[in-house]
This record gives structure tokens, sequence and C-alpha cells, in this order.
């Protein structure tokens, strides 16, 4: 599902985010992705999602080649894709109900459409009973699982989340992560960046990132 070919990533005036970055992830196959602040983690999601493109070597999403897609063609990528930022960006001043129909409304589904189908990821995430609630009375955990019902009620083939767990204390980190770990058991591709040794520890794979580059560290945990 997801390719990177010694793919290089270089900003002005010479920083390089990643080099030479070359690994596979399999279809319904769940990855951890691990390394120190600044490792290049976010900027390897970004560079899946076409959010950013490399500066060389090729990225492959679905059998898509990122670097050559055409920005017609993102919208297309993107529907395929459910994203998991470290900051959620939900919207104030709307309901989590309405947060979660929000990538539905943009592709043209009928509101009513919209509705039922977020209400239902809602449902998925336990937060039924929150579908009227505005995001600044919602708890930290519960705006983050509100975040995720946004970001699959697309039904997405792969998930990137990014530090999903980041500001959660353990019990909401865990819910956050069996939540995905119920995605990956129904054959969804999830690609998450944690720093959180316990889910490292756990984790049946984990590529490992250092200043931009694979670490040797990187292994098959038994």
């Amino acid at each position: 599902m997801i390719a990177f070919n010694q793919v290089s990533k270089h900003y002005p005036p010479g920083v390089s985010a990643l080099t030479d970055v070359s690994f596979t992830v399999a279809r319904g196959e769940l990855v951890f992705l691990a390394g120190p602040s600044g490792a290049g983690k976010s900027t390897l999601l970004k560079m899946i999602a076409g959010m950013e493109r490399p500066t060389s070597g090729k990225i492959l999403v679905n059998g898509q080649d990122i670097a050559n897609l055409k920005a017609a063609g993102m919208p297309y990528l993107r529907r395929n894709l459910g994203l998991i930022l470290q900051e959620h960006g939900l919207l104030t001043e709307r309901t989590a109900l309405a947060n979660v129909m929000l990538p539905l409304l943009v592709t043209g589904s009928a509101k009513s459409e919209a509705a039922s189908r977020a209400r239902a990821a809602l449902e998925k995430m336990q937060l039924g009973d929150k579908a009227d609630a505005y995001p600044p009375a919602l708890s930290g955990g519960e705006q983050q699982r509100v975040a995720i019902a946004r970001a699959i009620v697309n039904r997405p083939q792969i998930i990137l989340a990014d530090e999903p767990t980041a500001y959660l204390d353990r019990n909401n980190a865990n819910q956050v992560m069996n939540a995905l770990k119920a995605f990956q058991a129904a054959g969804v591709t999830c690609l998450i960046s944690s720093h959180d040794e316990e889910f490292l520890d756990s984790a049946s794979r984990v590529i490992y990132l250092n200043q931009g580059k694979l670490s040797p560290t990187w292994q098959a945990v038994a």
C-alpha cells in the first residue's frame, strides 16, 4: 500500500528533512514510526498524503506515484486516506457531528447521508452521546476521538496518524490506540507516529528515523 524508494526531502537553505529513505508497508499492516523530535516523521506522513512533495525518489501509495500526481488527482488520493494530526483542527463553532460530516459534504455526499455516516463513525468511537456537543465542551481524549471519527468517516484504505496520543492520559491513549487497532483488524492499513514506549514495545513492526534517515535500530519486534 505504501512504498518509499530512496526518498529525500530538502528545504532551503540546505536543510534535509529526509535522506534516501526506503521502506514498504503492506496492505492491512499496522506499522509504528518512531524517532526523536525533528527526525522527519511528520514530513514523511505529509508526503504520503501529498501535502509535501519529495525532492527526489519515488513514493507509491496504493499504486499511485505521488511525485508525479497532478493537483487534480489529489482529492481522489485523499479520499482513500484518513489523516490524524497532533493538532486535530476541530472547528469550535460546529458540533462534533458537524465536524465529522465535513469530509463527506466536501466530496458531494447528501446531507442526510453525511449525517448518518457521521453518527455511525462517532458511535464507533463511543461518542454517540456527544454528537451535539461542541469541541470546547469535550475532554482532550474526546476531541481526539472526534478527529479520528472524522478521519475514518470516508472509509479510508489507509490511516496516517501523527502522534495521536501525545497529549492524552493513559486511559484515553489506550482508547485511541485500541480504536486504530480495530480499524487495522478490519483491513485498514495504518502508519502511526508515536513516542509512546508502551505502544512501541507491543508493536509487531517499528520503523525508526533519526535525523531524517532510517536508523540502524529499525527492527521487527517479536
